[in-house]
C-alpha cells in the first residue's frame, strides 16, 4: 500500500486508540458498555419486532445470522482486537436480554 498522508493519519489514529484502550480498567469499562449496549439493544428489538407480530421471523433470522457470523470471526482469529471483543460482549448482552425477554413471556 503507498504512504500517503491519510493512510499516516489513520495508522496513527488507530495506535493511539490501541495504546488509550491498552489500560485495563479503560478496556474493562469499554467492554462493559458493549454488554449494556447489547442489552439495550436486544431488548429493544424484541419488543419493537414483537409489537406487530409481522417482523418476528426475519428478525429473529437476522439475530441468528449477527450471532453466528460474530462468533465465527471472533473464534477463528488467535489475536483478537478491541474492536472484536467488543462486538462479541456486545453479541454476548444481545443474547442475554433475548433469553430474558423469554422468560418474562413464558411466566
Amino acid at each position: 500500500m503507498q504512504r500517503t498522508r491519510l493512510n499516516t493519519l489513520a495508522d496513527v489514529a488507530l495506535t493511539r486508540i490501541d495504546r488509550f484502550f491498552s489500560n485495563p480498567w479503560r478496556r474493562i469499562s469499554l467492554i462493559l458498555i458493549g454488554v449494556l449496549f447489547g442489552f439495550f439493544a436486544g431488548s429493544a428489538l424484541s419488543t419493537t419486532a414483537g409489537q406487530a407480530a409481522e417482523w418476528d421471523i426475519i428478525a429473529a433470522g437476522f439475530v441468528l445470522l449477527f450471532v453466528e457470523f460474530v462468533s465465527r470471526i471472533f473464534y477463528r482469529r488467535e489475536r483478537r482486537s478491541l474492536f472484536l471483543e467488543v462486538l462479541n460482549f456486545f453479541k454476548i448482552g444481545m443474547i442475554y436480554s433475548l433469553f430474558l425477554e423469554a422468560f418474562k413471556l413464558g411466566s
